[in-house]
């Protein structure tokens, strides 16, 4: 009987490596934030696209709806993001960060970016190319855009 072995397998290793990162990252926004993951992701989107609804939070951050709801829901307790209802259908709310929420976005942003510049200085510069370029290839072979399933 053929055996597979776990730890060798890609896949497994990506998706332990991916949650690896995550929680170390989870760290950062949690510490500085009291933000969930799906509250996270919700507050870069609308950070990052301005105004969306939750179907394309949902699309964009590959989350479940119910988590997207949820994180919605606790954004908008803290004051930090507003919905508006669309003039031509009443099931679509459009979702945009108040100031506050905009503030904590950019308090973030930093905070990320020097989460990617550590988590990459602990490779040499080749092992950091070969990364980026074989993460790019296997989303391009698999027609991802970034998108990660929770």
């Amino acid at each position: 009987m053929e055996i597979l072995e776990l730890e060798s397998f890609l896949p497994y290793r990506l998706y332990r490596l991916a949650d690896a990162v995550s929680r170390e990252f989870s760290g950062i926004y949690k510490d500085s934030h009291g933000l969930t993951r799906p509250e996270w992701r919700t507050l870069s989107g609308l950070g990052q696209h301005g105004t969306m609804t939750a179907t394309e939070l949902g699309e964009q951050s590959a989350m479940h709806k119910t988590k997207v709801s949820r994180a919605v829901a606790e954004l908008e307790r803290r004051r930090w993001l507003t919905r508006t209802p669309d003039g031509n259908d009443r099931r679509v709310e459009h979702l945009t960060l108040t100031r506050a929420g905009l503030a904590a976005y950019r308090e973030m942003v930093p905070l990320a970016k020097a989460f990617e510049r550590e988590l990459l200085a602990r490779l040499s510069a080749s092992e950091r190319t070969a990364i980026v370029s074989g993460v790019a290839a296997l989303e391009s072979a698999l027609e991802v855009s970034g998108k990660t399933e929770d």
